[in-house]
């Protein structure tokens, strides 16, 4: 029982079966169908010009940061973002651009904020050129924005003429859980990221979206990564299928998450814990257990979770937890003293 990621998931049969049946071809001479295909699914869906098909969410976020940006222009997002503390240092590396990180709630900016930290016209400062949300916000316990809010930064980003980047890794979680459209989404954004190996429970992928000229860009910029495969079909036939079988079953994780909540907060050594909006839990771990004590006892159990500071736990649920899964680890939590 690993809930250590929903990266952890392993292709279920169909998508195995999916893989096997794959047409491929040489997706950097643009010819492998099945590629053709996702990225044609996953355009539409949004309502966006154009997709292409990265080997992760890393990348196709760097990519679309690199695309939007000039070496020495700076990039407004969270303290917590991923593409700020868990891609390497990738902005500066690929870019050349520096980070204006904002405190936020749980990860997420808001519109004063961000206007308030758009640097002037003024030789002696950088050009503050785009902007970058996550939804949902990983290290914010997978809580998601509110539409309003996400409007208001896009209307600031028009008046400045900055650019807007969606880092939606978990985005799929994001709008089962608000109710919104991937429509709605395509339109307000200048470009979207989309993660097919966590809660879609794809090996490995993730699609970039935008207009067809960025994602003309976003090509020659994913081949100087090292980004651009061959036949690439096989893997994204797992994305196909993703879409259309594991979509709305993630309603089961955001469920699964809530009962698990649950059974910790009985517990008097569990702290605060960021509110469950979908499938990830982030909670304080207080005497006499630790992070890591807690971990390594329910390890014992045959449960995996990952202690992430001195004082958090976070559990992520996904599509290779089961119902009865879920129950045992609630029986082991009860069992803690």
């Amino acid at each position: 029982m690993d809930y250590r990621s929903d990266t952890f998931t392993r292709p279920t049969k169909g998508m195995l079966d999916a893989m096997q049946r794959a047409d491929t071809g040489d997706d950097v001479f643009g010819e492998d169908p099945t590629v053709n295909k996702l990225e044609a699914m996953m355009s539409a869906l949004f309502g966006m010009e154009a997709a292409l098909y990265c080997p992760s969410g890393t990348m196709s976020n760097q990519i679309a940061i690199k695309v939007h940006t000039l070496p020495g222009d700076e990039v407004i997002c969270s303290t917590l973002a991923h593409v700020y503390i868990y891609e390497g240092g990738g902005i500066a590396f690929n870019a050349g651009a520096q980070v204006r990180a904002l405190e936020g709630d749980r990860g997420m900016i808001n519109a004063t904020d961000v206007e308030a930290a758009i640097n002037p016209d003024d030789v002696h400062k950088a050009r503050t050129s785009l902007v970058c949300l996550e939804n949902t916000s990983n290290r914010g316990g997978g809580c998601c924005y509110d539409w309003e809010e996400i409007e208001k930064i896009r209307a600031v980003c028009n008046r400045h003429h900055l650019k807007l980047h969606l880092d939606g890794a978990r985005l799929f979680n994001a709008l089962l859980s608000t109710g919104q459209t991937p429509a709605q989404y395509g339109a307000t954004f200048d470009s979207i990221s989309v993660c097919l190996n966590k809660g879609l429970g794809c090996p490995i992928g993730s699609v970039l979206m935008g207009s067809a000229a960025f994602i003309r860009e976003a090509r020659r910029v994913r081949k100087k990564f090292g980004g651009g495969m061959r036949q690439a079909g096989y893997m994204a036939a797992t994305g196909i299928y993703a879409l259309e079988h594991h979509v709305s079953r993630l309603a089961e994780d955001h469920q699964h998450a809530k009962k698990i909540a649950a059974a910790l907060l009985e517990k008097e050594f569990i702290g605060h814990m960021l509110p469950v909006e979908t499938n990830i839990l982030i909670f304080e771990v207080k005497n006499p257990w630790s992070p890591v004590t807690f971990r390594d006892y329910l390890a014992k159990e045959g449960i995996r979770v990952m202690a992430i500071s001195p004082t958090q736990v976070r559990m992520v649920l996904h599509l290779d937890i089961s119902p009865d899964m879920v129950a045992r680890t609630i029986e082991a939590i009860r069992a803690m003293a």
